[in-house]
């Protein structure tokens, strides 16, 4: 993520203009939050952020991938935490770990990752754009699964497993937001204990 990217501000008023995907991203979170998300459009965004929409467009290919700044950044975090994990732990413990691990942001980012999950869960918009950021975070799941137990992927083991991580993670958020002083992750761990199915 870049500094600071919550109290960013698109103003032209002597503030340069936004010139990293972390910095329109916040601009456009803003923007989200301020207006509703139908209610901004790229035009809106771009000229917040000082930018032109050309260059949105070089960024972003739709206003709702804003959201997911760091979704690529993230499943590669987990996929090496995963790939890192000891053969003889409980798949359970390596997931936790790497779950946690791949999520885990700086405390001066907390409001723009709160944010970003107040809109991740409440925008129909893009709550269906997200689908297959989903969908990619569980297959991640349920492949580490599959090879620790030694199962096919589509196998009941490592499907469930993939739900299980997928669910628990929205279920921390979810939580995170109506107590704001709840640690996430302490939340998330606590979530993949309850959710995580037992071995095989």
């Amino acid at each position: 993520m870049g500094t600071e990217p919550a109290r960013l501000r698109g103003d032209r008023g002597g503030r340069p203009a936004a010139t990293t995907p972390h910095q329109l991203a916040a601009v456009a979170q803003r923007l989200f939050l301020e207006r509703g998300f139908d209610a901004t459009s790229v035009d809106d965004i771009a000229l917040a952020a000082g930018i032109g929409r050309r260059t949105f467009f070089r960024y972003f290919p739709t206003k709702a991938d804003v959201l997911f700044v760091e979704s690529d950044a993230e499943l590669r975090r987990l996929e090496e935490h995963l790939a890192g994990g000891g053969r003889t732990e409980r798949y359970q413990d390596v997931l936790a770990r790497s779950v946690v691990a791949a999520l885990r942001f700086p405390e001066e980012e907390r409001e723009w990752a709160r944010q970003r999950a107040q809109l991740l869960l409440t925008v129909p918009a893009v709550q269906a754009h997200a689908m297959s950021r989903y969908t990619a975070w569980r297959a991640a799941a349920a492949r580490f699964a599959a090879d620790h137990s030694g199962q096919a992927p589509d196998a009941l083991f490592p499907l469930a497993v993939g739900q299980a991580v997928l669910a628990a993670t929205l279920t921390a958020h979810e939580h995170w937001l109506a107590r704001p002083e709840a640690d996430l992750f302490e939340v998330l761990t606590r979530c993949l204990d309850l959710l995580l199915p037992p071995g095989p």
